[in-house]
């Protein structure tokens, strides 16, 4: 399977500018026109695309409160399983607006999905692709019920072993899917930066054979930007309006100022990785004239020899290079010279040059 994935046109791989995802998950904090605004703002922020998350708090969980189903830490402290869905989901009822605003604004939408009938509801939308969610990574069916539209697909990899991220690829090709690609991630909001093992993305191309990317849920940007180094081609982060709203995601997420500071520094990390090259660079050429040369920094008469306090190596760089010191202290003159003047070849009776 190829290392490039296509979606809406756009190719996505290690040869490409990152591709950079803007996470709304229940950042709209239960208003359509949140969600509207944020699609609005990842576009001004330079996101390559907006992912929404599709579920009914039914089709995820139950809706009972024994101590299996209830959160008793973290963010979400207190909220049964069906209340932390509730609270967070999209209104399916919104998705024909969502992604009519996206094809307006002239970004991709697209969604994760949590079960067979939110495919088909996104099926409806003419999805461009499909990301399956860290924590349904071993939900095979789903993934080979996704695969079957022979969409691309994105599957996040938080907390699953290198076993389970095997099925999961080996679900996907078998039931359609020829674009793939895996986001290294941990699933912790908000996830510390020491968690992460960016060189598990190196691995991760070299074992899978995959685009591969990052799902990232640390604070900032520095995470992200440092991935690219190590092969990053995907980029998702977390999109809020504020951090001061108080949804459910809203804390560890990007505001629109941070998101465009996120596009904007992966970018130029992945401009600077260029490729293996020790030529001068046309950046460079002008400040050729500031290395280290050979001067004389005493006048001298023609025939004279040239000792070790005549010469110096000082910049700038327009005489003879430093290398060819030893050659030129012991050597003459042959002419008079003047101090503060570089030591070039034709006034030396030896050439060093």
């Amino acid at each position: 399977m190829s290392q490039k994935i296509i979606i809406n046109n756009q190719s996505i791989g290690i040869e490409y500018s990152p591709y950079v995802i803007a996470e709304l998950s229940a950042n709209h904090n239960g208003s359509l026109e949140n969600a509207i605004r944020l699609i609005d703002l990842a576009k001004e922020a330079g996101a390559s695309a907006v992912k929404i998350q599709t579920y009914r708090p039914d089709t995820i969980t139950l809706n009972h409160r024994s101590d299996e189903f209830m959160l008793n830490d973290g963010l979400w402290k207190g909220r049964s399983l069906y209340e932390l869905y509730e609270w967070a989901h999209t209104p399916w009822e919104w998705h024909q607006n969502l992604f009519d605003h996206a094809k307006k604004s002239n970004i991709t939408l697209f969604s994760s999905p949590f079960d067979k009938t939110a495919v088909d509801l996104l099926e409806k939308m003419s999805a461009p692709a499909y990301k399956i969610a860290s924590f349904e990574i071993i939900d095979i069916e789903l993934i080979k019920y996704v695969a079957q539209t022979k969409k691309p697909m994105i599957i996040s990899t938080g907390m699953a072993s290198i076993e389970e991220i095997e099925e999961a690829i080996a679900a996907a090709k078998s039931s359609g899917c020829t674009e793939l690609a895996v986001l290294h991630c941990v699933s912790a909001y908000p996830a510390p930066a020491s968690d992460y093992n960016l060189r598990t993305i190196f691995d991760m191309r070299k074992r899978f054979g995959l685009v591969t990317g990052l799902s990232d849920h640390t604070l900032g940007i520095a995470t992200s930007v440092a991935s690219i180094a190590l092969g990053a081609s995907v980029i998702e982060k977390h999109f809020t309006l504020s951090r001061a709203n108080g949804g459910p995601d809203d804390s560890f997420s990007l505001e629109p100022s941070e998101f465009k500071s996120l596009c904007e520094s992966v970018k130029v990390a992945w401009s600077a990785l260029g490729e293996v090259d020790y030529s001068r660079k046309l950046s460079e050429i002008e400040n050729i004239k500031f290395r280290r040369s050979v001067y004389f920094v005493q006048d001298l008469k023609a025939g004279d020899v040239i000792s070790k306090d005549h010469v110096r190596s000082v910049r700038p760089g327009y005489g003879l290079s430093p290398k060819f010191l030893q050659n030129i202290v012991g050597n003459k003159v042959t002419e008079d010279v003047k101090k503060n003047t570089p030591v070039l070849d034709r006034v030396l009776l030896k050439k060093v040059h």
